[in-house]
């Protein structure tokens, strides 16, 4: 926002800085909330420069245009709300900014145009993160968060910093990690038919011993299945790569690691080369139970909202097609109907989810059975033979 004869010093860090300072800094997104929807970095929290339409049309006009004529229209957006995205700024950083004519300052600060506002903005890289720092980020680190930890400064944030290359920096960064990721050099993998409780088991392992696992249907919002999303929020493959870096960037090395066991698929997303690997590698533990226990455990887990049951109603003919259309159409849509949900599950696992199972899992050797009626009494066996076995 500065003209040419203001030169402004702007201070950036790099993404590798302001991950290892996690929880004691502020990252807030200035992208818009598509964009931020997609993926972000951990913890951020978004105040839009732009909605989504005003992003397209500056976008629009950079590519059919000019970038002048995208950098005039923004100019235009920016001064008619920078009232709120100051404040939106502010209650986030907990922050009383000084009364002052927004409006006038912003078209000040850009009158000279584009090269103008470059030419005025001096790059201060810093390679260490006070604890309060707030730190702005945009797509690539380009005038929308530049300039704004300018005019931040100039308002008496010290505290703000842009990240260098924005959120795409940020992005190459955990594909970086996961391309690098050394697999742990104990890792287990829970197994056993659905609705045996898996997932159960796993986070009770975690609470037991915070740090050993990684659940990964838990980052992506997705249960692995073709109902697997019912009730929950699948994320993007961006989002769930971040969020799956963020957990291994957490996990203290030389501890045991355990997975519930998964295909390379998780719903749509696709687990990393690596952590792939490391899942195929590791120890198989079978956990089992009654038929009547994974009923209870899938009832409880696909049913606990009323609004799962519309959007079963949308997903079962899928599995009565793969079943059979002629003998199954509509059954198991019209048990879900009439609420008998006992028998509509008991027909899912024995005719759709154990013989997928079975062909599927067959080919693991298993190191040890565990007895998973009680998630809490298994995840306390899996600890026990994890520990009598792999001392730490």
């Amino acid at each position: 926002m500065p003209g040419a004869k203001h030169r402004i010093e702007v201070p950036v860090v790099a993404a590798r800085e302001v991950l290892a300072a996690e929880g004691r800094v502020t990252v807030i997104d200035l992208r818009s909330p598509g964009e931020f929807a997609e993926d972000h970095l951990p913890g951020a929290v978004n105040v839009p420069l732009f909605d989504d339409v005003e992003r397209a049309v500056v976008g629009t006009l950079y590519r059919r245009e000019s970038p002048e004529s995208a950098f005039r229209e923004a100019r235009e957006r920016t001064i008619e709300k920078i009232e709120q995205l100051v404040s939106g700024i502010a209650e986030v950083a907990a922050w009383t900014p000084p009364r002052t004519d927004l409006r006038a300052k912003v078209a000040e600060m850009t009158q000279d145009g584009m090269r103008g506002m470059e030419g005025g903005l001096e790059l201060a890289p810093r390679t260490e993160l006070e604890a309060g720092a707030v730190v702005l980020s945009c797509w690539r680190g380009g005038l929308r968060s530049r300039s704004v930890v300018a005019l931040l400064g100039e308002l008496g944030l010290e505290r703000a910093l842009a990240l260098e290359g924005g959120y795409r920096a940020y992005r190459a960064h955990v594909r970086a990690e996961l391309a690098e990721l050394t697999a742990p050099a104990r890792t287990f993998v829970l197994r056993g038919l659905t609705g045996v409780g898996k997932t159960l088991v796993l986070r009770a392992v975690e609470e037991l011993r915070p740090g050993w696992t990684v659940d990964l249907e838990g980052i992506a919002g997705h249960r692995s299945s073709i109902l697997g999303m019912v009730g929950l929020a699948p994320v993007t493959q961006k989002a769930f790569e971040s969020g799956l870096a963020a957990r291994l960037r957490a996990r203290t090395a030389g501890r045991p690691c355990v997975f519930e066991g998964e295909s390379r698929k998780v719903g749509d997303v696709i687990l990393p080369e690596r952590v792939w690997g490391a899942l195929v590698g590791g120890e198989s533990l079978e956990l089992v139970a009654s038929t009547a226990r994974r009923v209870d455990v899938l009832i409880e887990d696909y049913l606990a909202k009323d609004e799962s049951r519309a959007e079963l109603t949308r997903q079962l003919p899928f599995i009565e097609e793969r079943l059979g259309k002629k003998k199954w159409a509509g059954v198991l849509v019209g048990l879900l109907a009439e609420e008998r949900d006992r028998e509509l599950v008991e027909l899912l696992l024995e005719h759709y989810y154990d013989p997928l199972y079975r062909h599927s899992e067959g080919k693991h050797a298993y190191a040890t059975r565990i007895d998973a009626e009680s998630a809490e009494d298994a995840a306390r066996d899996v600890v026990a033979w994890i520990e009598a076995r792999q001392p730490l």
